[in-house]
């Protein structure tokens, strides 16, 4: 019989109840139990799909091919599970399946409203995932701020939950806990206030999670506690940290997860997080670090920088140094930068790798290609994902095959060499203006040529991996660049080059990847890709 557990917000976003959802999961199934996560999102939109890396973060990949929010990457690393594009629900994907029934007569004439029309397809929506999941416990994170006019329905549906399902539901709320720097104090008004917010909706919590700078302290717990009716020993603290994988570890050695066993009437049953510590703890304190240098085109939004725009290729990274017994520490340079100050190139030669990671469209495209220059002819280890990779072959094209001007045809239509063309089939999609869930998606075969290094990487002629792209190596020129010394190393059924290096004779680790590794990569499971990458860092340190 399955338990449920939301997980919602207050004061502000961005507090991390992904992680803190993923934590709680991970607590759970250390003790054996079986544990699957669905995420809330309020907008409209249907998926994430057409949202800009700078507007939502990064964009997921399910291996199912559903683009999805940042937080079931999340789910993913700390359950090691596989999930699908059903567990991301949106207030577009409900209002559509409402309206796609009206329309079908399926409410018999009925007047369609927000209450039960639209919460009872919430309800549907997460019983019929929970259901094909059949696990012990589903997370159910319920996006944006107790407040919000955007979530109301999916908290009225989650209360109706709880009515329908009595000691079977859980009410987690994540809190702001702020300390004010003129008073050098922690202030307890907000998460007041925000539970406050929430019982007038009907939700009375049961754990209380305060996200501050520092740890919750016995004096602010009890004033918490007093005016929330919620228990001291059910209010926990999560800081920030350094390594969010330390959070699971936290949250156990305070007890939530037995008091989530004890208010569901379940016994404890015995934990074993011993693998877990370790890698938390070389990611802490090892004295061996890697420097890795990441450049990326999304790293600003305004006066304010956004790693979470590469969240999964810095968790890929920190996974595969952990395993190596290393600790990362990471270098962001801006590519738009670059091309202001190519002076910036400097910056790499104090790395250890280079990642040039995924994007679109022609912003800051000229100052990945620099970078990918310098890392060539520095013999630096370089590792290019998706747009990255197309991006490796369009500068070895320019500078050592000699093929002038050549470029993608996403950024330049009248290139004189299109050595990156549209996949034909995106063609038709792109002349209708279908963008949304309409790229190439989620998990393809990928056949790995021997001999190559790519099969030393993966030990295997056949892997399956994740893509999100519309655009191709242009067959035309795959054997014109061989013969210069870029070896197209693994391909799709169909033909398309999903994998490039450069013979090693020209370069020890010149690797890019047509596919996302990092949406396959554990926190002890690292993706073969990125764990060779940082083998070829580390190998002289």
């Amino acid at each position: 019989m399955t338990r449920y557990i939301f997980v919602t917000g207050g004061v502000v976003s961005g507090l991390g109840k992904g992680v803190i959802t993923a934590s709680i999961g991970k607590i759970l199934k250390s003790r054996g139990f079986s544990v699957t996560a669905i995420k809330i999102d309020p907008y409209l939109n249907y998926d994430a799909g057409t949202l800009r890396p700078t507007e939502h973060g990064e964009v997921w990949v399910t291996e199912d091919g559903g683009e999805i929010d940042q937080d079931l990457g999340h789910y993913e690393r700390f359950l090691d599970i596989t999930l699908s594009r059903d567990h991301n629900i949106t207030s577009g994907k409900i209002y559509y399946s409402v309206i796609e029934k009206e329309r079908r007569g399926r409410y018999l004439g009925q007047t369609v409203q927000p209450i039960p029309h639209v919460t009872d397809e919430i309800k549907s929506w997460i019983y019929r995932v929970s259901k094909k999941s059949a696990c012990d416990f589903t997370l159910v994170e319920i996006g944006g701020v107790v407040g919000d006019y955007e979530n109301i329905l999916f908290l009225e549906a989650a209360r109706q939950m709880r009515m329908e399902n009595p000691g079977r539901v859980l009410f987690v709320h994540v809190a702001y806990v702020p300390i004010l720097r003129s008073l050098g104090e922690m202030k307890t008004k907000p998460v007041q206030h925000s539970v406050k917010e929430l019982r007038t909706i009907g939700i009375q919590p049961d754990f209380i999670v305060a996200r501050s700078e520092g740890e919750l302290d016995d004096v602010r717990r009890a004033k918490i506690s007093l005016f929330t009716n919620v228990e001291e020993r059910d209010i926990f603290s999560a800081p920030d940290l350094e390594v969010v994988y330390e959070l699971p570890l936290i949250f156990e050695k305070m007890g939530f997860g037995d008091r989530i066993l004890e208010k569901f009437g379940l016994k404890s049953v015995k934990k074993d997080l011993s693998e877990w510590e370790r890698f938390v703890d070389v990611l802490k304190n090892s004295d061996r670090v890697v420097v890795v240098g990441i450049v990326g085109k999304y790293f600003r939004t305004g006066k304010y920088n956004l790693p979470d725009a590469y969240i999964s290729v810095i968790e890929a990274v920190k996974h595969a140094a952990a395993s190596l017994g290393f600790r990362p520490r990471f270098q962001y340079i801006n590519s738009v930068d670059i091309e202001d100050n190519p002076k910036l190139l400097d910056l790499l030669a104090d790395v250890d790798c280079v990642i040039i990671p995924g994007g679109f469209g022609a912003t800051g495209v000229e100052g990945k290609m620099m970078a990918i220059r310098y890392a060539r002819e520095n013999k630096i280890p370089i590792l290019g994902l998706c747009y990255g990779f197309q991006l490796m072959v369009v500068e070895f094209s320019r500078n050592v095959v000699g093929l002038k001007g050549a470029h993608t045809t996403e950024v330049d239509r009248n290139t004189p060499h299109p050595v990156i063309t549209i996949l034909p089939e995106q063609m038709k999609l792109l002349r209708e203006s279908r963008y949304g869930g309409t790229m190439r998606l989620g998990a393809h075969k990928v056949i790995i040529k021997e001999g190559t290094l790519a099969h030393k990487v993966y030990g295997r002629t056949e892997i399956y991996e994740r893509f999100r792209h519309r655009y191709e190596v242009n067959p035309d020129y795959v054997d014109l660049l061989e013969r210069s010394g870029f070896i197209f190393s693994g391909m799709s059924e169909d033909g398309i080059k999903q994998l490039g290096e450069l013979r090693q004779d020209i370069h020890p680790f010149f690797m890019g990847s047509q596919f996302h590794p990092e949406f396959t990569s554990r926190p002890l499971k690292p993706n073969p890709l990125f764990r060779a990458l940082i083998e070829h860092a580390v190998q002289d340190g």
